[in-house]
């Protein structure tokens, strides 16, 4: 639907052919004038499950392959950013698994290639409890945010930039974007979820790249463009704020890292992410 702020509107897909789906990004999913990277990387991960689900249509009533299928992993090289406007997505099947599948996914604008995408599918295990987990979120952030903490919209010091407000309700620990006194790494602190609907595995792919980046904590506060960006989906989203953690190992002069952790309000890890980025100039 165009203009539409809701998620589930813009990862909806119209299949065009042989492996090729078409979709939107409205100006709704930016950040600043261009497309934000989470989303694309979203709507290629529903590419890829949708054109394995017309596979399994397809495939023999007696084949026992899971129907349970999700995009375990998503990792995609960003070759350019888009202005928001129609997508086309062009998959094409590597490999059909009886546990694991892998898919790649090419988001184009026009003539260009935007993002190339291998999105891994799999079923995450979210019906059991894991044998280890080591989760930093827990004790740092609470499952909602803190009385007061003020969602990006209007009056926001991020209003002009973060359009992605539009349909999601983002709430970040703004004294986290601080640079640290005791010289220590950044670590920014947000609670997300979509407007009107309940946080699902597209969203959850999409809140792995849902912070600024990690560079304010070093003063470098100007655009950060993503070069190549890996997720994993953990396990299936409660529907709740999803707590986001993200952190760094290193900011470089020229490049940087940048991972989330995001956190159900069920305390279950659902996300783990990490991206290679450019260090913004100074100003």
């Amino acid at each position: 639907m165009p203009g539409s702020t809701l998620f589930t509107d813009a990862m909806a897909l119209t299949r065009a052919g042989d492996g090729v789906y078409t979709g939107e990004l409205n100006e709704h999913w930016t950040i600043g004038p261009k497309v934000h990277g989470g989303a694309m990387l979203a709507l290629c991960a529903n590419a890829a499950i949708q054109e394995h689900s017309r596979g399994q249509e397809r495939s023999d009533p007696g084949d026992q392959r899971s129907d349970n299928v999700q995009p375990i992993a998503a990792s995609g090289n960003f070759l350019w950013a888009p202005d928001p406007g129609p997508m086309r997505l062009i998959t094409t099947v590597r490999k059909r698994g009886r546990r694991v599948s892998l898919i790649d996914v090419e988001l184009n604008q026009g003539d260009r290639t935007a993002v190339r995408a291998a999105i891994t599918l799999g079923d995450p295990e979210h019906h059991v409890p894991p044998l280890l987990s080591v989760n930093p979120v827990i004790p740092l952030m609470q499952p909602e945010p803190p009385p007061g903490l003020e969602p990006i919209g209007p009056g926001h010091p991020m209003e002009d930039v973060v359009h992605l407000a539009h349909g999601c309700d983002i709430r970040p620990s703004l004294t986290t974007f601080t640079p640290r006194t005791d010289g220590g790494p950044p670590i920014i602190e947000y609670w997300v979820r979509p407007k009107g609907v309940a946080p699902d595995v597209l969203f959850a792919l999409l809140s792995g790249d849902v912070s600024a980046p990690v560079t304010f904590g070093v003063n470098r506060m100007g655009w950060a463009p993503t070069v190549q960006l890996t997720a994993y989906l953990r396990a299936l989203p409660a529907d709740g704020w999803l707590r986001v953690l993200c952190t760094t190992v290193q900011i470089g002069q020229d490049w940087f890292d940048e991972d989330h952790i995001v956190v159900d309000c069920e305390g279950h890890i659902v996300v783990q992410s990490r991206q290679l980025a450019m260090v913004p100039p100074p100003q």
